[in-house]
């Protein structure tokens, strides 16, 4: 974690004893709580009235990825780190644009036909 975030991070987890030695690394660790009668899913940090802080994110992005390959029913070890890489690729991208397209089909943009 150290080395994958800047020492002024602010980091958002869940309550799990894991994440309990984070304060040690100086940077700033908050939790959100998930027990009955407290219930903090996500939180509006800004004041904006958006809920911008939340920690069911890498959740939803393996929930993603297993719905993404539930269609090819088994994927070989070998094959899946293509796989994710694809799905990565398609969840970063947030829209099919035409360039998109051409990439799944095989095309470099300098062969790719015109539109």
């Amino acid at each position: 974690m150290e080395r994958t975030t800047q020492p002024s991070a602010t980091l958002y987890t869940d309550e799990m004893h894991a994440y309990d030695r984070l304060a040690q690394t100086g940077r700033r660790h908050l939790r959100a709580c998930h027990r009955p009668g407290k219930r903090l899913w996500a939180w509006d940090a800004d004041g904006d009235g958006v809920n911008e802080v939340h920690d069911n994110t890498l959740e939803g992005i393996w929930t993603g990825l297993r719905n993404f390959l539930r269609p090819f029913r088994g994927v070989s070890k070998w094959y899946l780190q293509g796989y994710a890489a694809i799905f990565e690729w398609a969840h970063n991208l947030k829209r099919v644009v035409p360039i998109f397209i051409r990439a799944l089909l095989g095309y470099s943009p300098s062969t790719a036909p015109e539109t």
